[in-house]
């Protein structure tokens, strides 16, 4: 088979299994919190937010932006943690395809 012929086999080859990763990480969450706990962030691994849940004690009409802090913090963490193990899981189909600008 030609070269050209074996490129693109594992081209769709890869594309099959990115498409496969990217189902599983859409079914896959990770948490972060921020305030001890009083804030806690649910992302799936295709970085969208699946929940937030804050408990009512941190709620202070008079302290409303370190509420707002405590949120960006724990988003912040969910979705990094959720673009680590996207990075990782992709890293993995396209391991050994060496083309420019595809890493």
């Amino acid at each position: 088979m030609s070269s050209i012929g074996k490129l693109v086999k594992q081209a769709a080859r890869m594309q099959q299994q990115m498409e496969q990763i990217q189902a599983q990480l859409a079914a896959r969450s990770v948490e972060s919190t921020s305030g001890g706990g009083a804030v806690k962030v649910v992302a799936k691994c295709d970085n969208t937010i699946s929940s937030i849940k804050i408990d009512p004690q941190a709620v202070n009409p008079a302290d409303v932006a370190l509420l707002e802090d405590m949120l960006v913090t724990a988003v912040n963490g969910a979705l990094e943690q959720a673009k680590q193990i996207s990075s990782a899981e992709m890293g993995k189909a396209t391991q050994g395809f060496n083309l420019p600008g595809l890493m």
